[in-house]
């Protein structure tokens, strides 16, 4: 087949393409640097010429809520169009497991809206919902850091390596189309706090990481199950120690 990677030069999109094009697929990497931008439809009707799949991982340059939220519903927008004239049978996109219960989130809140439109666009489809990336972890504590401490709430997290998320794209892309959604979570479930403590210490982070159930997450305050599967998730192969250890 041909399946148009959107991002695919970031980090998901590109471990994607490699995937796909081992599969035998010609397999495209969409995005501003190859010519592609769903923002302002550069290039879009030439890169979808003759594709059957479009997976869509791309992300927003700015976290602040509007500019966010114009990003999903502009680039997205635009893609479904592009798809829709090209006759696209499956549209896949990247999500975030827990979107719909932080409304006070503005990222999260923008996925949304961006799962809506291709809910309604008449476009088969599929959803994946991924955990927090491994490959994050120090962004998570960047965000929550004040001088040299960070702090963490307690509530459960099951981040994942993005190579395993890059394996259940690829397999959700090749398949049927699901019409809905599946979330993808690592194999171990952890307090946050102890998580990134220990992260840290492994790169050898002197910050101090504080215990704080109140403390923000991108903004929001967490629940217990904020950010974790509630029901059945595949589960990505690689454990934090082991792909830490590799790196």
């Amino acid at each position: 087949m041909k399946v148009v990677v959107v991002g695919g030069t970031g980090l998901i999109g590109s471990k994607l393409v490699t995937r796909l094009s081992r599969d035998g697929h010609e397999a495209v990497a969409a995005s501003p640097r190859t010519g592609v931008n769903t923002l302002t439809g550069e290039g879009l009707a030439e890169a979808l010429e003759g594709a059957q799949v479009v997976v869509d991982v791309s992300n927003a340059p700015s976290f602040e809520p509007a500019a966010v939220l114009e990003f999903f519903e502009t680039s997205t927008g635009n893609l479904l169009a592009a798809e829709s004239e090209a006759g696209v049978g499956h549209h896949v996109a990247l999500s975030i497991v827990g979107t719909e219960r932080m409304p006070d989130n503005g990222y999260f809140r923008a996925k949304v809206a961006q799962e809506r439109l291709i809910e309604k666009s008449g476009i088969p489809y599929s959803l994946v919902h991924a955990t927090q990336f491994f490959e994050f972890v120090k962004g998570i504590a960047d965000e929550a850091a004040d001088g040299g401490v960070v702090r963490i709430a307690p509530v459960l997290f099951q981040p994942i390596a993005g190579d395993d998320v890059a394996a259940a794209l690829c397999e959700v892309a090749e398949g049927t189309p699901l019409n809905g959604r599946l979330e993808v979570a690592g194999p171990e479930r952890v307090r946050m706090d102890e998580f990134v403590r220990q992260a840290l210490a492994g790169l050898g982070d002197p910050r101090e990481v504080v215990t704080d159930p109140h403390a923000r997450y991108f903004g929001s305050e967490l629940g217990e199950h904020s950010l974790v599967p509630l029901g059945e998730a595949r589960l990505g192969e690689a454990r934090y120690g082991d792909w830490a250890a590799a790196r």
